[in-house]
């Protein structure tokens, strides 16, 4: 039988592999806690003031010591998904959440309940991933306190459909851009874990705000390589389960943020038609919409 120590240490050691490989993660069902290894109780590492986060640990997170083997691992994927700006981000400190107290732990059991049912109409894979989420401070707090209450704003305001928006774990600069300096200069990420199901591809500008249909359970930018995954509000607070909140001091994205919102000129007359149907969607009623997609179906079936 494994000690606790050792028992820890390969929890911890298939996470590595879990967001190393940016796949699919595996919930333990049978834990009734995510577990608090590499917890730090005690008093701050160098440059760390415990009063500073006191609105993070009164909800439940827990600081994890720097050099345990679960924040070295978080540590590398964030500064790897930030690129070129590696070397600017200071990780200043990794909190997790202790499910601890009767409302944690019926966020994680609802969290684990809805994984379940997920997998049973999905061929057993419920699509479980970890993700990235970076909103203001206040926001942030209010995630871990209260649950999601709004749609966050992606960093160039282009949406893909009306849900929260995450990024995937490869590309935390996207959720890094969404966060907000706080009064101290630090910005801070929620790595979460994700129930994706079957994901259907949502076109730039779309204001879907529900799967299309229950073929699909959320939606997601480029099915290929994606580049962020949509949760849509009716299940914003069953599907998302906040797990880490990674605090950075970054270098500021403002002239990255101008270029990308920059508008696209055109350099053609001519539009692809799902662009003119996502267009054409935020002004038109429904009705005329199914009118629109019926017409060009039987085009494509040369019917017309």
């Amino acid at each position: 039988m494994l000690t606790n120590q050792n028992a820890q240490t390969t929890k911890l050691q298939k996470e590595e592999l879990e967001i190393e490989d940016r796949g699919s993660v595996i919930v333990d069902n049978d834990d009734d806690e995510t577990g608090d290894a590499g917890a730090d109780n005690g008093e701050a590492h160098s440059g760390y003031n415990n009063d500073s986060f006191e609105d993070f640990t009164r909800n439940g997170m827990v600081k994890i010591g720097e050099g345990t083997l679960e924040h070295d691992i978080i540590k590398k994927t964030l500064l790897e998904g930030v690129g070129r700006y590696a070397k600017d981000t200071k990780i200043v400190a990794i909190h997790k959440n202790s499910v601890s107290g009767s409302v944690g732990k019926a966020r994680w059991l609802t969290f684990r309940i809805f994984a379940k049912a997920v997998a049973e109409r999905r061929a057993g894979n419920a699509n479980l991933r970890f993700a990235w989420y970076g909103a203001s401070r206040e926001e942030i707090c209010q995630v871990i306190s209260h649950g999601y209450s709004q749609c966050g704003e992606t960093a160039n305001g282009q949406s893909h459909g009306v849900g929260i928006s995450l990024s995937p774990a490869k590309f935390s600069i996207n959720s890094v851009e969404s966060s907000a300096v706080d009064e101290n200069g630090q910005r801070h990420i929620l790595l979460c874990r994700v129930i994706l199901g079957k994901m259907e591809t949502i076109p730039a500008g779309s204001m879907q705000f529900q799967p299309s249909s229950t073929e699909f359970d959320s939606g997601v930018d480029n099915i290929v390589e994606p580049r962020r995954f949509i949760v849509w509000n009716a299940f914003m607070n069953s599907h998302i389960f906040p797990d880490y909140i990674i605090s950075i001091k970054a270098p500021s994205f403002t002239g990255m943020k101008r270029n990308q919102m920059r508008p696209l000129r055109p350099t053609s007359p001519w539009m692809s038609f799902p662009v003119l149907l996502s267009i054409l969607s935020q002004f038109l009623d429904p009705s005329k919409m199914a009118l629109i997609f019926k017409f060009h179906d039987d085009f494509k079936v040369s019917i017309l």
